[in-house]
């Protein structure tokens, strides 16, 4: 059990990387739909680094860049130039996947050279990882597990004990409102924007450089859109976000796990289980009663100052 459950951890990783950024995204009033395509390029653009430097720090740095760089196109779109922001990180998807099917072309099938390998093993933390049962699922991972695990207490933290957090939640429930009382809306927006869509590609390089270190098209599988439903299933909390995508990488091993204990149960089928539950939560959501549950109020609005 112990494995299998360090094993649910692992598969949560990516997608809470991408939940995480999605939240950050969507607190400063604007929907991403482009997570998956974000992910894709995070998941390239770290592979191909990894593969030309055998550097990890370079090569993680790479994926994160990655994904600011296609959440830097978004945010020019939708707060500058005031795009349409569904139709926008469509768009970004489309283009994500495009860029990532060509770019990883000359790299296909290739495997992570062996320092990126070697380098992302698991590692154990003294005293914690002898905590019986818990230490062993949570404490004997790799480095990548253990950034999720700052970022995603860090941004509980920053939401809620920060000045900066509790102006980001105004930018999000009334841009206006917090314009009038001097929040620079934009850079708020811009700078959650950029930050969100690089955890994105934390999510995709975490895919190509440790989950599944060789390069190859589909890697992402879907894991984008899981995210944003899981936003919405997590109140728009990190702590709670954190507990839902453990259930999400838990059913996307489940398969396995049945087949290991004698279960024979058609991989395929086991496949689709995550995406019902999607599409179960966005159902779910909808009966979201209590103001802290539901989403910002100005989320998906472009906001004009001079309608102020």
């Amino acid at each position: 059990m112990e494995l299998f459950l360090a094993a649910v951890v692992v598969a949560a990783t990516p997608i809470l990387f991408a939940t995480l950024g999605e939240l950050l995204t969507e607190k400063a009033g604007n929907l991403n739909l482009g997570v998956e395509g974000m992910m894709y390029m995070g998941a390239v653009v770290g592979f191909l680094v990894a593969y030309g430097t055998a550097n990890p720090f370079l090569a993680v740095a790479g994926a994160f860049i990655a994904g600011a760089a296609g959440a830097l196109v978004y945010a020019v779109l939708t707060v500058t130039l005031r795009a349409n922001q569904v139709v926008t990180g469509l768009t970004l998807t489309i283009f994500g996947t495009g860029f990532a099917s060509f770019a990883g072309k000359s790299v296909s099938g290739i495997p992570a050279p062996k320092p990126i390998r070697d380098f992302f093993t698991s590692v154990e933390i003294p005293l914690l990882s002898d905590i019986p049962f818990v230490g062993p699922v949570l404490f004997c991972q790799d480095l990548y597990v253990y950034m999720v695990y700052f970022f995603t207490a860090a941004i509980a933290v920053y939401l809620v004990k920060t000045k900066a957090g509790l102006n980001l939640k105004a930018v999000g429930e009334n841009a206006a409102a917090a314009d009038a009382s001097g929040i620079n809306v934009v850079a708020y927006k811009y700078a959650h924007i950029l930050l969100g869509g690089g955890l994105c590609g934390l999510g995709g390089g975490y895919m190509s450089l440790v989950l599944i270190p060789i390069w190859q098209e589909g890697i992402i599988a879907g894991r984008g859109w899981i995210a944003v439903a899981l936003v919405i299933f997590a109140s728009w909390r990190p702590i709670k976000a954190m507990f839902g995508a453990l259930l999400f990488g838990g059913l996307s091993i489940l398969g396995f796990r049945l087949q290991s204990i004698g279960i024979g149960v058609s991989q395929y089928l086991v496949d689709i289980i995550p995406y019902l539950a999607t599409i179960l939560i966005v159902i779910l959501s909808t009966y979201k009663n209590k103001k802290e549950d539901v989403a910002p109020s100005d989320l998906g609005i472009p906001y004009f100052r001079e309608e102020r």
